[in-house]
Protein backbone atom coordinates (compact mmCIF):
# COMPACT_ATOMS: atom_id res chain seq x y z
CA UNK A 1 0.00 0.00 0.00
CA UNK A 2 2.92 2.35 0.72
CA UNK A 3 4.69 1.50 -2.09
CA UNK A 4 1.57 2.11 -4.53
CA UNK A 5 1.18 5.60 -2.42
CA UNK A 6 4.73 6.27 -3.50
CA UNK A 7 4.52 5.08 -7.22
CA UNK A 8 1.37 7.25 -7.99
CA UNK A 9 3.52 10.59 -6.24
CA UNK A 10 6.19 10.13 -8.34
CA UNK A 11 3.70 9.42 -11.49
CA UNK A 12 1.44 12.27 -10.49
CA UNK A 13 5.09 14.20 -10.36
CA UNK A 14 6.27 13.32 -13.60
CA UNK A 15 3.25 14.24 -15.25
CA UNK A 16 2.94 17.47 -13.63
CA UNK A 17 6.43 17.84 -14.68
CA UNK A 18 5.62 17.20 -18.29
CA UNK A 19 2.65 19.69 -18.32
CA UNK A 20 4.46 22.37 -16.58
CA UNK A 21 7.25 22.39 -19.15
CA UNK A 22 4.73 21.77 -22.15
CA UNK A 23 3.11 24.87 -21.10
CA UNK A 24 6.52 27.12 -20.54
CA UNK A 25 8.25 25.97 -23.47
CA UNK A 26 5.53 24.80 -25.83
CA UNK A 27 7.47 25.00 -28.90
CA UNK A 28 10.19 22.84 -27.95
CA UNK A 29 11.09 18.95 -27.70
CA UNK A 30 11.93 17.51 -24.22
CA UNK A 31 14.77 15.92 -25.53
CA UNK A 32 16.46 18.89 -27.62
CA UNK A 33 14.69 20.19 -30.78
CA UNK A 34 15.10 19.63 -34.52
CA UNK A 35 16.56 22.64 -36.35
CA UNK A 36 13.94 24.46 -37.52
CA UNK A 37 13.06 26.37 -40.79
CA UNK A 38 10.24 29.12 -40.86
CA UNK A 39 8.13 29.71 -43.94
CA UNK A 40 6.52 32.64 -44.89
CA UNK A 41 4.28 32.00 -47.76
CA UNK A 42 3.59 35.02 -50.49
CA UNK A 43 0.51 34.27 -52.41
CA UNK A 44 -1.90 36.08 -54.65
CA UNK A 45 -1.90 40.23 -55.35
CA UNK A 46 0.98 41.90 -52.97
CA UNK A 47 -1.58 44.64 -51.82
CA UNK A 48 -0.38 44.87 -48.32
CA UNK A 49 3.16 44.13 -46.88
CA UNK A 50 2.56 44.62 -43.40
CA UNK A 51 1.50 40.31 -42.08
CA UNK A 52 4.84 39.37 -44.01
CA UNK A 53 6.91 41.85 -42.70
CA UNK A 54 6.29 40.97 -39.31
CA UNK A 55 6.56 37.64 -39.99
CA UNK A 56 10.53 38.06 -41.32
CA UNK A 57 11.62 40.34 -38.49
CA UNK A 58 9.72 37.84 -35.91
CA UNK A 59 12.31 34.72 -37.59
CA UNK A 60 14.88 37.09 -37.99
CA UNK A 61 15.18 37.21 -34.35
CA UNK A 62 14.47 33.59 -33.65
CA UNK A 63 17.47 31.93 -32.42
CA UNK A 64 15.23 28.70 -32.85
CA UNK A 65 14.78 29.29 -36.74
CA UNK A 66 18.22 28.37 -38.58
CA UNK A 67 16.86 29.47 -42.07
CA UNK A 68 13.88 30.82 -43.60
CA UNK A 69 12.18 29.71 -47.19
CA UNK A 70 9.75 32.07 -48.73
CA UNK A 71 7.45 30.62 -51.16
CA UNK A 72 6.50 32.72 -53.75
CA UNK A 73 3.17 31.77 -55.97
CA UNK A 74 2.36 35.98 -56.91
CA UNK A 75 1.95 37.87 -60.09
CA UNK A 76 3.01 40.62 -58.40
CA UNK A 77 1.44 44.03 -57.43
CA UNK A 78 1.67 47.43 -56.20
CA UNK A 79 5.45 48.90 -56.50
CA UNK A 80 5.33 49.73 -52.39
CA UNK A 81 4.88 46.34 -50.80
CA UNK A 82 6.96 44.91 -53.30
CA UNK A 83 9.93 47.11 -52.38
CA UNK A 84 8.98 46.84 -48.45
CA UNK A 85 9.39 43.39 -48.45
CA UNK A 86 12.68 43.48 -51.05
CA UNK A 87 14.19 45.96 -48.28
CA UNK A 88 13.66 43.67 -45.08
CA UNK A 89 14.56 40.42 -47.15
CA UNK A 90 17.88 41.94 -47.90
CA UNK A 91 18.04 42.96 -44.28
CA UNK A 92 17.36 39.41 -42.83
CA UNK A 93 19.90 37.48 -45.54
CA UNK A 94 22.54 39.43 -43.55
CA UNK A 95 21.25 37.84 -40.02
CA UNK A 96 20.70 33.94 -41.56
CA UNK A 97 19.81 32.53 -44.95
CA UNK A 98 16.70 33.05 -46.67
CA UNK A 99 15.65 30.98 -49.66
CA UNK A 100 12.89 31.39 -52.60
CA UNK A 101 10.81 28.58 -54.01
CA UNK A 102 8.63 29.73 -56.64
CA UNK A 103 5.84 28.14 -57.36
CA UNK A 104 3.32 28.61 -60.66
CA UNK A 105 3.98 32.00 -60.51
CA UNK A 106 6.57 34.37 -59.13
CA UNK A 107 6.59 37.19 -61.56
CA UNK A 108 6.93 41.06 -61.49
CA UNK A 109 6.84 41.97 -58.02
CA UNK A 110 6.97 38.24 -56.86
CA UNK A 111 9.97 37.78 -58.37
CA UNK A 112 11.31 41.46 -57.07
CA UNK A 113 10.80 40.26 -53.55
CA UNK A 114 12.65 36.81 -54.61
CA UNK A 115 15.98 38.47 -55.95
CA UNK A 116 16.83 39.96 -52.72
CA UNK A 117 16.98 36.13 -51.05
CA UNK A 118 20.46 33.83 -50.90
CA UNK A 119 19.11 31.64 -52.82
CA UNK A 120 16.15 31.13 -55.72
CA UNK A 121 14.35 27.61 -56.47
CA UNK A 122 11.78 27.56 -59.28
CA UNK A 123 10.50 24.45 -61.15
CA UNK A 124 10.86 24.23 -65.35
CA UNK A 125 7.31 25.57 -65.72
CA UNK A 126 7.38 28.21 -63.50
CA UNK A 127 6.21 31.83 -65.11
CA UNK A 128 8.81 34.45 -63.28
CA UNK A 129 10.82 37.15 -65.11
CA UNK A 130 7.95 40.12 -66.31
CA UNK A 131 10.48 42.86 -65.12
CA UNK A 132 8.03 45.72 -65.71
CA UNK A 133 6.31 48.16 -64.51
CA UNK A 134 2.69 48.86 -65.36
CA UNK A 135 -0.23 51.44 -65.07
CA UNK A 136 -4.22 51.09 -65.42
CA UNK A 137 -6.02 54.27 -66.48
CA UNK A 138 -9.42 53.04 -67.71
CA UNK A 139 -11.30 56.06 -69.99
CA UNK A 140 -14.91 56.03 -69.86
CA UNK A 141 -15.46 59.18 -71.69
CA UNK A 142 -17.50 57.94 -74.17
CA UNK A 143 -19.24 55.88 -71.84
CA UNK A 144 -20.06 59.06 -69.42
CA UNK A 145 -21.12 61.17 -72.19
CA UNK A 146 -24.35 58.50 -73.19
CA UNK A 147 -25.63 58.65 -70.25
CA UNK A 148 -25.12 62.08 -69.44
CA UNK A 149 -22.54 61.86 -66.59
CA UNK A 150 -20.54 64.99 -66.35
CA UNK A 151 -17.68 66.23 -63.40
CA UNK A 152 -16.42 69.78 -62.55
CA UNK A 153 -13.15 69.17 -61.26
CA UNK A 154 -11.53 71.60 -59.39
CA UNK A 155 -7.44 71.59 -58.99
CA UNK A 156 -4.57 73.29 -57.57
CA UNK A 157 -2.41 72.14 -60.33
CA UNK A 158 -2.69 71.03 -64.00
CA UNK A 159 -1.37 67.37 -63.07
CA UNK A 160 -3.62 66.75 -59.50
CA UNK A 161 -6.53 64.89 -62.18
CA UNK A 162 -3.71 62.65 -64.17
CA UNK A 163 -5.84 59.91 -65.21
CA UNK A 164 -9.55 61.31 -65.17
CA UNK A 165 -11.68 58.40 -66.78
CA UNK A 166 -14.22 61.15 -67.62
CA UNK A 167 -11.80 62.61 -70.52
CA UNK A 168 -8.73 62.33 -72.73
CA UNK A 169 -5.17 62.26 -71.28
CA UNK A 170 -3.12 65.24 -72.39
CA UNK A 171 0.51 64.20 -74.70
CA UNK A 172 1.97 66.54 -70.93
CA UNK A 173 0.16 64.01 -68.92
CA UNK A 174 1.37 60.83 -70.70
CA UNK A 175 5.16 62.11 -70.72
CA UNK A 176 4.57 62.84 -66.90
CA UNK A 177 3.22 59.25 -66.34
CA UNK A 178 6.07 57.57 -68.61
CA UNK A 179 8.58 59.32 -66.86
CA UNK A 180 7.63 57.82 -64.00
CA UNK A 181 6.99 54.56 -64.90
CA UNK A 182 10.67 54.65 -66.28
CA UNK A 183 11.80 55.54 -62.85
CA UNK A 184 10.27 53.12 -61.52
CA UNK A 185 11.58 50.26 -63.82
CA UNK A 186 15.41 51.65 -62.84
CA UNK A 187 14.76 50.92 -59.46
CA UNK A 188 13.59 46.98 -60.41
CA UNK A 189 16.68 46.42 -62.67
CA UNK A 190 18.95 48.23 -60.04
CA UNK A 191 17.42 46.30 -57.16
CA UNK A 192 17.54 42.90 -59.22
CA UNK A 193 21.03 43.47 -60.54
CA UNK A 194 22.27 43.98 -57.02
CA UNK A 195 20.15 40.97 -55.53
CA UNK A 196 21.28 38.95 -58.20
CA UNK A 197 25.03 40.33 -58.44
CA UNK A 198 24.29 40.56 -62.05
CA UNK A 199 25.48 43.48 -63.96
CA UNK A 200 22.67 46.24 -64.48
CA UNK A 201 22.96 46.23 -68.71
CA UNK A 202 22.19 42.40 -68.73
CA UNK A 203 19.53 42.47 -66.59
CA UNK A 204 17.78 45.86 -68.22
CA UNK A 205 18.05 43.45 -72.07
CA UNK A 206 15.25 41.13 -70.87
CA UNK A 207 13.68 43.84 -68.40
CA UNK A 208 11.22 44.30 -71.27
CA UNK A 209 7.64 42.65 -69.52
CA UNK A 210 8.76 39.35 -70.96
CA UNK A 211 7.42 36.92 -68.94
CA UNK A 212 10.22 33.60 -68.50
CA UNK A 213 10.24 29.92 -67.81
CA UNK A 214 11.80 28.63 -65.24
CA UNK A 215 14.27 26.47 -67.19
CA UNK A 216 15.15 29.57 -69.22
CA UNK A 217 15.62 31.96 -66.02
CA UNK A 218 18.32 29.49 -65.24
CA UNK A 219 20.34 30.12 -67.72
CA UNK A 220 19.86 33.59 -67.36
CA UNK A 221 21.37 33.37 -63.96
CA UNK A 222 17.51 34.66 -62.55
CA UNK A 223 17.32 31.84 -60.25
CA UNK A 224 19.77 30.16 -59.17
CA UNK A 225 18.31 25.56 -59.41
CA UNK A 226 15.15 23.88 -60.71
CA UNK A 227 13.46 22.15 -58.08
CA UNK A 228 10.12 22.05 -56.12
CA UNK A 229 9.12 22.93 -52.56
CA UNK A 230 11.38 19.81 -50.96
CA UNK A 231 14.13 20.59 -53.11
CA UNK A 232 13.99 24.34 -51.55
CA UNK A 233 13.87 22.76 -47.89
CA UNK A 234 16.61 20.80 -48.39
CA UNK A 235 18.32 23.90 -49.23
CA UNK A 236 17.77 25.72 -47.02
CA UNK A 237 18.57 23.33 -44.64
CA UNK A 238 21.77 23.01 -46.10
CA UNK A 239 22.39 26.70 -46.09
CA UNK A 240 21.10 26.99 -42.25
CA UNK A 241 23.51 24.06 -41.01
CA UNK A 242 20.85 21.99 -40.14
CA UNK A 243 21.47 18.06 -39.58
CA UNK A 244 18.87 15.58 -40.24
CA UNK A 245 15.15 16.39 -41.14
CA UNK A 246 14.42 20.16 -40.52
CA UNK A 247 11.25 20.99 -38.45
CA UNK A 248 9.01 23.58 -40.61
CA UNK A 249 7.19 26.57 -39.02
CA UNK A 250 5.06 28.01 -41.01
CA UNK A 251 3.67 31.86 -40.52
CA UNK A 252 0.55 32.13 -38.33
CA UNK A 253 -2.03 33.89 -40.85
CA UNK A 254 -4.64 36.41 -40.21
CA UNK A 255 -8.19 35.26 -39.44
CA UNK A 256 -10.33 34.68 -42.42
CA UNK A 257 -12.92 37.28 -43.08
CA UNK A 258 -16.26 36.99 -44.40
CA UNK A 259 -15.31 37.89 -47.86
CA UNK A 260 -12.55 35.49 -48.07
CA UNK A 261 -15.01 32.76 -47.19
CA UNK A 262 -17.43 33.91 -49.83
CA UNK A 263 -14.67 35.12 -53.03
CA UNK A 264 -11.26 33.38 -51.58
CA UNK A 265 -8.68 35.50 -50.15
CA UNK A 266 -7.09 37.08 -53.46
CA UNK A 267 -10.69 38.55 -54.50
CA UNK A 268 -11.82 39.65 -50.80
CA UNK A 269 -7.92 41.18 -50.83
CA UNK A 270 -8.53 43.84 -53.75
CA UNK A 271 -11.95 44.20 -52.77
CA UNK A 272 -10.75 45.31 -49.17
CA UNK A 273 -7.79 47.57 -51.29
CA UNK A 274 -10.62 49.21 -53.35
CA UNK A 275 -12.65 50.10 -50.06
CA UNK A 276 -9.48 51.55 -48.27
CA UNK A 277 -8.76 53.41 -51.03
CA UNK A 278 -5.24 51.54 -51.46
CA UNK A 279 -5.25 50.19 -54.76
CA UNK A 280 -2.39 51.85 -56.38
CA UNK A 281 -2.42 51.96 -60.11
CA UNK A 282 1.78 52.22 -60.69
CA UNK A 283 2.32 48.70 -59.94
CA UNK A 284 5.21 45.94 -60.58
CA UNK A 285 2.84 43.45 -61.96
CA UNK A 286 2.02 40.57 -64.52
CA UNK A 287 -1.36 42.08 -66.30
CA UNK A 288 -4.24 39.77 -66.55
CA UNK A 289 -7.17 40.34 -68.42
CA UNK A 290 -9.47 41.00 -65.14
CA UNK A 291 -7.05 43.53 -64.13
CA UNK A 292 -7.72 45.55 -67.06
CA UNK A 293 -11.12 46.03 -65.92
Amino acid sequence: MKHTAIWLTCLFLMVATGIAFWILFPDDGLFGERGRIGVIEIRGTIENAQENLKALKEYRKDTRIKAILLRIDSPGGGIGPSQELYREVKRTTEAKPVVASLGGIAASGGYYVAAATNRIIANPGTITGSIGVIMFFPNLKELLDKIGIYSNIIKSGRFKDVGNPGREMTLEERDLMQGTIEEAHRQFVQDVAMGRSLPEEEVRQIADGRIIMGQTALKLGLIDELGNFEDAVNIAAKLGKIEGDPELLFARKKRFSLLDLLFGSEVSEKVKSCLDGDSLFLRYQLPASRDLL
